[in-house]
């Protein structure tokens, strides 16, 4: 109960310095505000496609695919420029007010630390993302046909394991450097690296080309946007988040004993 105490106290603290600053605000406004610009672009041609005549007849056209996972894949798009907003300022902050000191030599341990920063960011992540999907709301309101739900189930997880790969890579960043902008450029540059490996991925590439591209963290969204659960890219994130907190827990133990 003790060490739960200290992560959700992280967690406030987090909480309150976001809110306290513009990062939370131009977040959410950003993201809520392109998800009803997606929403609404795509939603206008799914209609516009869906009462042109065709030639080859009824065409069945599916709101899932068409219109949520369209909104969905520009959304981790946009995921990519928000995210190192949201994580610079994480451990970097710290280091430049000087209170990582003050973290370094609390009761608090270096786990719970990185745990309750990565919770926080998380969980800001995870409001963008309902807030985003109340427009889709609006669809089982006005369709003949309603969708699937399973697929908006397995979407919005798709959509928060990448968010979490984020933010466990971009603390790793934000401990490495006392400057927010420096961590924030940084960071960026890491989850384009990764996002672009992902294209290396094709039907002409060799077998050491298709090992590096699974690396990329854009091949393991397809199926989940889908509807398709896929025990391998569940794995897939949960290694990349795992494996980002053991650096950020590393790099933040080595700053304890120097200080």
């Amino acid at each position: 109960m003790s060490s739960l105490r200290n992560i959700g106290y992280i967690v406030q603290k987090e909480w309150r310095q976001y809110f306290a600053s513009p990062i939370a605000y131009v977040s959410l406004c950003a993201w809520t505000l392109l998800f009803g610009v997606f929403y609404s672009l795509i939603l206008n041609w799914f209609v516009t496609l869906s009462m042109r005549p065709s030639q080859y007849g009824p065409v069945n056209l599916s709101l899932n695919e068409m219109l949520f996972g369209q909104v969905l894949r520009q959304m981790a798009v946009v995921a990519l420029f928000i995210m190192p907003m949201v994580t610079m300022r994480l451990f970097a902050e710290e280091k430049r007010q000087g209170t990582i000191e003050l973290l370094a030599t609390s009761p608090i341990t270096d786990l719970e630390i990185v745990l309750g920063k990565f919770l926080a960011a998380l969980g800001l992540y995870a409001v963008m993302i309902v807030s985003g999907f109340l427009n889709f709301t609006l669809v089982w309101g006005w369709a003949t046909n309603k969708p699937e739900w399973k697929p908006l189930v397995t979407g919005a997880l798709a959509l928060l394991l990448l968010g979490a790969c984020f933010v466990a890579l971009g603390l790793f960043v934000s401990s490495l450097t006392r400057n927010q902008i420096v961590a924030g450029v940084l960071t960026f540059c890491l989850f384009l690296s990764l996002w672009a490996i992902g294209w290396l991925d094709s039907p002409m590439a060799g077998k050491f080309t298709k090992a590096v591209s699974y690396v990329g963290l854009t091949n393991h969204l397809e199926d989940l946007i889908k509807g398709v659960i896929s025990l391998k890219d569940i794995v897939y994130y949960l290694s990349v988040i795992v494996f980002g907190l053991f650096l950020t827990h590393q790099s933040v133990e080595s700053h304890r004993w120097r200080a």
